[in-house]
């Protein structure tokens, strides 16, 4: 597998910020003060990694890179970047640091954080149902991503089930059921919706399902990891707040060294996923890799 992982990143957040750059409104378009927010969260410095295995979870199915996907993309960034501005409010994480930067609700006040987070969801949802692929692939990925965004085993019903465990014992079937549904759901959804938008069949669909779960498990993983490890600088958000909120986390139950080797077992089994489709996956395969190898 030779690929040159940082450059694909690299060339597919480029693809992805040109997305954005025309698909969100301008700093200036009345009311300003809300598309202002929008755009300071979005272009904040994120790595784009969901859009980028989005991407090549659609080479791994056409052997090429499908025009339009990076629209998906995009879409998939401003649903993850809706869940940050909101995660950062005083009422769920409180965090002033985000990517490097001053959070929404810092920069902007408390109020048109709320509203540029609602407001990024709806105009995802808003180019999901406009995308350049089949109309039943329109609906099917619509589907997809309004379930990994809700609240059963979704993205909304993981960050429930982190408030809640807050300052609680956790147990191993609560911290991955956290994970999956928190962090893991959208980087399933982006893998699976890359492919569906590509054209893959049913049996394709269970197979980089099976890689997005175990994945982005994967990620999480070293996540908790990092906020253990690393200070704020080098994370560019708020180091040690999970130790610090006694949140439900995989070290706090298996210890750092086993999380790290469960995070690189995950990766492997991932890839086991992927074999059908030979060098055509190297790409997502490497974006996995990485994942796990980051150190931010």
């Amino acid at each position: 597998m030779s690929v040159d992982v940082r450059s694909l990143i690299h060339e597919g957040a480029e693809r992805t910020d040109r997305a954005l750059e025309a698909l969100l409104p301008t700093a200036h378009t009345i009311p300003a003060s809300i598309h202002a927010a929008m755009r300071h969260s979005v272009f904040a410095g994120g790595k784009r990694l969901r859009p980028v295995l989005a991407q090549q979870a659609g080479v791994s199915i056409a052997g090429v890179l499908p025009p339009g996907i990076e629209r998906l993309g995009a879409a998939l960034e401003m649903l993850h970047t809706y869940s940050l501005i909101h995660d950062d409010l005083p009422a769920l994480d409180n965090d002033d640091l985000r990517r490097g930067q001053p959070t929404c609700h810092v920069a902007f006040g408390e109020a048109i954080a709320i509203l540029a987070g609602d407001a990024l969801q709806t105009r995802a949802f808003e180019v999901l149902a406009g995308l350049d692929c089949p109309p039943p692939a329109t609906v099917h990925i619509v589907a997809l991503v309004a379930n990994a965004v809700g609240t059963v085993e979704g993205m909304i019903g993981g960050q429930v089930l982190d408030l809640e465990s807050e300052h609680l014992k956790p147990t191993p079937q609560l911290v991955e059921a956290i994970h999956r549904a928190k962090t893991g759901a959208l980087i399933r959804v982006s893998v699976v919706s890359g492919g569906v938008y590509a054209g893959a069949t049913p049996d394709d669909i269970a197979r980089l399902d099976r890689f997005g779960r175990k994945a982005g498990l994967a990620f999480q993983i070293v996540d908790d990891i990092l906020d253990m490890t690393m200070d704020s600088a080098q994370l560019g958000k708020t180091a040690g707040k999970d130790l610090a909120t006694e949140k439900a986390t995989w070290p706090a139950i298996y210890g750092v060294e086993q999380s790290r080797r469960d995070a690189a077992r995950l990766i492997d089994e991932a890839f086991a996923a992927l074999e059908p489709y030979g060098p055509r996956a190297d790409g997502l395969k490497s974006v996995a890799r990485y994942l796990v190898d980051r150190q931010n």
